[in-house]
C-alpha cells in the first residue's frame, strides 16, 4: 500500500506533558557517552546560566520519536513500519532541555516522498513548555524501504 500523499501537512494533536528528570538525563548523558558536568551537577549546569542540570542535544529525540508514533501508528497513512529505517535527525534549539521541563510535542508530516521506490516520510516535531514557550524543533526522516519484489 502507498503512503498517502494527503497527509503531508497533517499536524496531530499535542502529547501529554513528558517531564523531564534528572535521572534520565544522567541516563541518556551516560548512554551516549558524554560526560559534561552540566548533565550531571546542578551547580556547573547553574555557573553556565541554566536552573538544572540540562540534557545533551539529542535527548529531544526521546521525546520527539515517542510523539512520532502517533503518525507512525496512523493507519490510515499507509507506512509499513515493519520496513521502516531512521534515516535522519536533526535540531533546532530556542533553548537547552533541563530537569524540570514538562514538555510536549505536536508532531507534523512534513514531506512524503519517494526515492528509488522507498518512501521517505519527514516528520517535524514542535516541543513546547508547559507555558507555550517553544523550547526545540525536530526533524525525523524515515524510510519505508521498498517491498521485494519475488
Amino acid at each position: 500500500m502507498a503512503i498517502d500523499q494527503s497527509f503531508v501537512g497533517r499536524s496531530y494533536p499535542p502529547t501529554e506533558p513528558y517531564e523531564v528528570g534528572r535521572e534520565k538525563i544522567r541516563e541518556f548523558a551516560e548512554a551516549v557517552g558524554d560526560d559534561h558536568p552540566a548533565y550531571t551537577d546542578a551547580e556547573a549546569a547553574k555557573a553556565l546560566g541554566h536552573p538544572d542540570v540540562i540534557a545533551p542535544p539529542t535527548f529531544a529525540f526521546a521525546i520527539t520519536f515517542r510523539a512520532a508514533g502517533e503518525v507512525i501508528q496512523d493507519p490510515g497513512l499507509g507506512l509499513d513500519y515493519d520496513r521502516v529505517v531512521h534515516r535522519e535527525q536533526k535540531f533546532a534549539y530556542t533553548r537547552p532541555v533541563c530537569a524540570g521541563d514538562r514538555l510536549s510535542v505536536v508532531s507534523t508530516i512534513e514531506s512524503i516522498k519517494t526515492l528509488a521506490g522507498n518512501d521517505v516520510v519527514e516528520i517535524r516535531g514542535e516541543v513546547r513548555d508547559e507555558t507555550g514557550a517553544h523550547v526545540v524543533t525536530a526533524w525525523t526522516k524515515l524510510v519505508a524501504r521498498a517491498a521485494e519484489e519475488a
